[in-house]
C-alpha cells in the first residue's frame, strides 16, 4: 500500500462513526514533522504528549506514532516537487487522525498551498481555533484573561474554493461582458452597477450544506461547555453580501431552530420570551415594539411582519422555552464581522464560540490569538466527518530552524486539541496545567521572555520548555 513508509507493527486504527472518532487504547497516529522549525518543535511536542499519556493512564493507553512526509522533507524522500505524496494522503485517510508541524508554500510544482490541499482532499470542513489565555503570557491587551473563545471557521468554500480569473484574460472579459450587459441589468436590486473592464473576477461560493455542517459542529461543541459559555455567534457581513454572508447567518438560525430546537434559543427569541415573562399581560404589538426599537417608524407591512414573528415564537416555544427555561439553552446570535473585531477586545467575555465563513474566520482567529499571546500559542485543527488533522498555526520560520529556541506551544496545544478530540481529556488537562504553570513561573522561550515585564534574561530552549511543561504535571 505504501511506497516509502512503513506503519508501526503494533497499534490500531482510529475509525469514525457519524462524524465522531472511535479511538482504541493503542491508536496509530501519523505525524508530519514540518519544515523549518519543525525539526525542533515536533520532538518537543511528541515528548510532552507521550509523557502526559503515560502519567494520565499509567501504560493503559499509548500512541504509536507513524512518521509520514510533506513539504520540503517529502521532496528529499520522494523527489523534486513531491510535496504531498500519495503515501501521506493514504496514511491520513487510513488512520483517521494526524498531527503536523508548519509546512512551506511550494515554489513551482502544482500545489498552491499544502495546508489547503490537505483540507480539501480530506474534506476537513471545520477549521477550529481555540484562543484562551495562560496566566503570565505577555499580551498587548489589558485584560487578555477575559478572552476564551473557540473559532469554527468554514474550511472549504468562500475564498478557499479559489475560483478567479486574472484581469485582461479572455474569460475575465467574457464574464464582465455577460455581467454588465445581461445579468446585472436583469436584477433590479443591483441598480446601475457596472464592473470596470480592467477588473479581475472572483467567485465567492457559499452553500447551505457547507454552512450548516460547520455550524452544526459549533453548536454540538457548545452543548459540551458549562452554562455561561453556551453561546454560538454567527459572524458575517450579511448587511452587504445578503445572499452569501447573509445566507450563512440565515442558514445558521434555521439549523438552530429545527435540528437543535430543543437545545437552542436565538437572541431575538430570548427577547420575546423575556418580555412576556416580565409582563404576562404584554400585548403582541407592545412586545414587538420592545424587540424592534424602530417599530413605530416601520411601514404597516413591516410592523405586521414583526408582530407575526412575536406571535409565532410565543405559540411555538413558550411551553418548552418560556418561564426562564430558555436560560438553560444554547444561545445562538449573530454579529457583523467588522463589529466582532472590536467586541472581542472591548467585551470579550460575552463570546464563547464564533462560527464564521472562511475569510472572516482567517482574520478573526489571528486577531484573537494576538490578544492571548500570539500565533506561537495558537493551536489549530481541521476536522471532517471521517478524518481530522491537528496543526501548528504559524509559519516555518526557517532562520530559527535547528537552533532549539522556537516556542513549541502551538503544536503542543494542537496536541491538546487532538487528545480532547480523542476523548483523552485527562492527558489533555495535564498538558494545559503544565503549560500554564510553566508560563506563570516565567519558564518560557525567547519570544515570550523578551515581552515579559520584567524581561526574562535567560529564556529556555525549545526542548527545555517541553521539559518544564512535563515537570509541572
Amino acid at each position: 500500500m505504501y511506497e516509502k513508509i512503513t506503519p508501526p507493527t503494533v497499534g490500531s486504527r482510529i475509525t469514525f462513526k457519524d462524524g465522531k472518532p472511535i479511538v482504541p487504547d493503542d491508536p496509530i497516529i501519523p505525524f508530519i514533522r514540518g519544515d523549518g522549525t519543525g525539526v525542533d518543535i515536533w520532538p518537543a511536542t511528541e515528548k510532552v504528549i507521550n509523557a502526559a499519556v503515560e502519567k494520565a493512564y499509567g501504560g493503559q493507553r499509548k500512541i504509536n506514532w507513524f512518521k509520514v512526509y510533506a513539504g520540503d522533507e517529502a521532496c528529499e524522500v520522494y523527489g523534486t516537487y513531491q510535496y504531498l505524496p500519495e503515501d501521506t494522503l493514504n496514511a491520513i485517510k487510513e488512520y483517521g487522525i494526524a498531527i503536523k508541524g508548519p509546512l512551506t508554500t511550494p515554489i513551482g510544482g502544482g500545489i498552491r498551498s499544502l495546508n489547503v490541499a490537505l483540507r480539501q482532499i480530506n474534506d476537513l470542513y471545520a477549521c477550529v481555533r481555540p484562543c484562551r489565555y495562560y496566566s503570565g503570557t505577555p499580551s498587548p491587551h489589558k485584560t487578555p484573561e477575559k478572552l476564551d473563545v473557540i473559532i469554527y471557521r468554514e474550511n472549504t468554500e468562500d475564498i478557499y474554493l479559489g475560483i478567479e480569473w486574472r484581469e485582461g484574460t479572455e474569460i475575465a472579459q467574457k464574464l464582465i461582458d455577460i455581467l454588465n450587459q445581461d445579468l446585472i441589468p436583469a436584477t433590479p436590486e443591483h441598480g446601475s452597477k457596472q464592473i470596470r473592464l480592467d477588473s479581475g473576477i472572483g467567485i465567492k461560493p457559499v452553500s447551505k450544506t457547507g454552512s450548516q455542517r460547520l455550524i452544526r459542529r459549533a453548536i454540538e461543541r457548545a452543548l459540551t461547555l458549562p452554562k455561561p459559555k453556551q453561546t454560538v455567534t454567527l459572524v458575517h457581513k450579511g448587511n452587504i453580501m445578503k445572499y452569501t454572508e447573509g445566507a450563512f447567518r440565515d442558514w445558521g438560525y434555521e439549523l438552530a431552530t429545527t435540528e437543535f430546537r430543543a437545545e437552542c434559543i436565538t437572541e431575538r427569541e430570548s427577547w420575546i420570551l423575556s418580555n412576556k415573562e416580565k409582563n404576562p399581560d404584554l400585548s403582541i404589538e407592545d412586545n414587538a415594539r420592545m424587540v424592534d426599537p424602530g417599530y413605530d417608524a416601520l411601514t404597516a407591512e413591516k410592523k405586521q411582519e414583526v408582530c407575526q414573528e412575536v406571535e409565532g415564537v410565543l405559540n411555538a416555544i413558550w411551553e418548552t422555552h418560556g418561564k426562564g427555561q430558555w436560560k438553560d439553552k444554547v444561545m445562538v446570535n449573530d454579529r457583523i464581522a467588522d463589529s466582532i473585531f472590536q467586541q472581542i477586545q472591548t467585551r470579550p467575555d460575552e463570546y464563547s464560540i464564533l462560527a464564521t465563513m472562511n475569510l472572516n474566520g482567517d482574520y478573526i482567529s489571528d486577531a484573537a490569538a494576538a490578544i492571548v499571546g500570539g500565533l506561537g500559542m495558537g493551536p489549530g485543527a481541521n476536522i471532517g466527518d471521517t478524518c481530522a488533522v491537528f496543526e501548528a498555526t504559524h509559519g516555518t520560520a526557517p532562520k530559527h530552524a535547528g537552533l532549539d529556541r522556537i516556542n513549541p506551544g502551538s503544536v503542543i496545544l494542537s496536541g491538546v486539541m487532538m487528545l480532547e478530540f480523542m476523548g483523552w481529556q485527562e492527558a489533555a488537562d495535564l498538558i494545559k496545567k503544565g503549560i500554564g504553570d510553566a508560563i506563570a513561573n516565567r519558564q518560557v522561550t525567547y519570544d515570550l521572555a523578551r515581552l515579559m515585564e520584567p524581561r526574562v534574561d535567560t529564556p529556555l530552549k525549545c526542548s527545555e520548555f517541553a521539559q518544564a511543561i512535563i515537570d509541572h504535571f
